[in-house]
């Protein structure tokens, strides 16, 4: 039987960049039976419910899921279609799935190095940055609460963390680590806090499996400075939930733009989601304006980690390449003398290069 995945589009540049990405997919591996549900403000429309059983029961019976994104103009975020719609539909569904970890590759295209924050200097022997994010645990997920005492309002968000939790993310960076530069970064802030504490404990534990990888540990305030001053000392960064969150959005702006990031989230099984690191983009939706790259990148991630198809997913990745290498630019990544593309005429010439 044919594999099959859930294609959740979502909202804003969602369904756009979908659509290209599908292009690629059938160019590249038409064996692979696509299934299409409603998440998001798009799914509250028809069910009243930014992710419903219909949504659920659809990928309960798929092998992967390709996700586009999901929430509407912030000046409607209090409407229905659009109130809490990322916490009932994306963290919801990274909760149904039990998605443990989270994958964010930034990599760094020559072609693009001038449009970067950070001097070409600081880009020399930059490659790729890959963040993995522990994505059940923390405060995310921990008991919260707001309530008045002595007149005044109290808020709480615990943070917590189990060490079978850590060693997944832990076991699952040396193994990636093994297939790339044999390093890996653990940051926490063990300086400060208990469950910084476990967290390097439990990484020194795991690490004695891999002796041939190198395990470093930084304290997170230090590794949001070095990413800025040294990113080409990383490969693997391994961190919680919190600190996850903010240090893999800031590699992601050091090549140039959100519209380049891929990501990928994992159960303990192995099931992957797919996504953008981006946002749905209200204002540009529908204008033919957005970077598809993302898009088509999660879904060579897909391919290779869900599929075994690396040949596929190398032929993806090179053919991006190749397209930036011919000069072709959307918006959000132009440059003076290169030529501006729209959404689908870019995944026109990735489709030319493969």
């Amino acid at each position: 039987m044919n594999p099959s995945i859930a294609v959740l589009a979502g909202d804003g540049i969602g369904p756009e960049v979908m659509a290209q990405t599908l292009r690629v997919l059938q160019q590249v591996a038409p064996q692979i039976t696509t299934k299409h549900g409603l998440i998001g403000g798009a799914a509250y429309c028809q069910y009243k419910s930014h992710f419903p059983t219909a949504t659920k029961q659809l990928i309960d019976v798929c092998d992967a899921v390709l996700f586009g994104s999901v929430g509407g103009p912030i000046e409607a975020a209090e409407q229905p279609q659009w109130k809490n719609c990322e916490v009932n539909s994306i963290l919801a569904l990274r909760n149904h799935l039990k998605l443990a970890i989270n994958s964010r590759p930034a990599k760094f295209y020559p072609a693009l190095k001038d449009i970067s924050p950070l001097k070409n200097e600081r880009l020399e022997a930059c490659d790729e940055i890959l963040i993995l994010r522990e994505l059940l645990g923390d405060v995310y997920f921990g008991e919260k609460r707001t309530y008045t005492a002595n007149g005044y309002k109290i808020a709480e968000d615990t943070a917590k963390y189990d060490e079978n939790q850590i060693a997944q993310v832990a076991h699952h960076a040396f193994k990636i680590a093994a297939t790339r530069k044999q390093q890996v970064v653990s940051v926490d802030k063990a300086n400060v806090l208990d469950t910084s504490k476990l967290w390097r404990q439990v990484f020194q534990q795991v690490a004695k499996q891999y002796p041939e990888i190198t395990l470093t540990h930084m304290l997170v305030d230090n590794c949001a400075m070095q990413l800025i001053l040294n990113p080409a000392q990383f490969d693997v960064i391994a961190t919680s939930n919190l600190f996850g969150d903010i240090l893999s959005d800031a590699a992601s702006a050091l090549p140039g733009s959100l519209g380049m990031m891929p990501s990928a989230s994992f159960s303990s099984k192995g099931f992957g989601l797919y996504e953008p690191s981006g946002g749905s983009a209200p204002d540009i939706a529908g204008q033919n304006k957005a970077n598809p790259m993302a898009q088509i990148l999660s879904l060579a991630m897909m391919l290779r980690h869900s599929f075994d198809l690396h040949t596929e997913a190398n032929a993806i990745e090179k053919a991006i390449e190749n397209t930036l290498d011919a000069g072709f630019r959307t918006q959000d990544i132009m440059q003076v003398g290169r030529r501006a593309v729209g959404t689908q005429a870019f995944t026109d010439e990735i489709l030319h290069h493969l």
